[in-house]
C-alpha cells in the first residue's frame, strides 16, 4: 500500500517500501483468518443455504468491492501507488482497475442470486 511512496531507487527505500508492504499483507492475512472463522460459523448454522456458485460469487465480489474500495482511496483520493507506477499517465491504468473491480462485483453478484436456486435451506430438506 505504501510501498510505492518512494521510488526503490536507493536501499533505504527499498526496504522501507518492503517493509510496509510486509505490514500490509500481514494485516491482510489476519482479516483473512478472522474471516475464515466467520465463514466457519456461518456455515453451522441450519438457516444458511449451502451453494458453490453463492460462495464463488461471494468470493468474486468481495475482489471487486476491495479493488473498486482501494483504487478509489489509495489510488485517486490518496495517491500513495497507483497500478502502473512509471508511466506518464496512470489514470487509464487506474480507471481499467476500478472498471475491472465493477466487472467483478457484478460477475458475484450474478453468481450470487445465481446460486439461491441451487439448494434449499438446510433443516427444509
Amino acid at each position: 500500500m505504501l510501498s510505492a511512496k518512494y521510488p526503490p531507487d536507493t536501499l533505504f527505500t527499498a526496504k522501507a517500501n518492503m517493509y510496509w508492504d510486509g505490514i500490509f499483507h500481514a494485516a491482510v492475512w489476519v482479516m483473512t483468518a478472522v474471516g475464515l472463522r466467520m465463514l466457519w460459523a456461518a456455515g453451522r448454522r441450519p438457516d444458511v443455504p449451502w451453494s458453490g456458485r453463492t460462495f464463488g460469487g461471494a468470493l468474486v465480489m468481495g475482489w471487486g468491492l476491495f479493488n473498486v474500495i482501494e483504487g478509489i482511496i489509495d489510488h485517486q483520493l490518496l495517491g500513495l501507488h497507483h497500478v502502473r507506477e512509471y508511466v506518464d499517465d496512470k489514470l487509464p491504468w487506474d480507471v481499467g482497475f476500478l472498471a475491472f473491480g465493477a466487472l467483478q462485483i457484478l460477475v458475484g453478484w450474478l453468481l450470487i442470486k445465481a446460486g439461491r436456486a441451487d439448494t434449499a435451506v438446510r433443516g427444509e430438506l
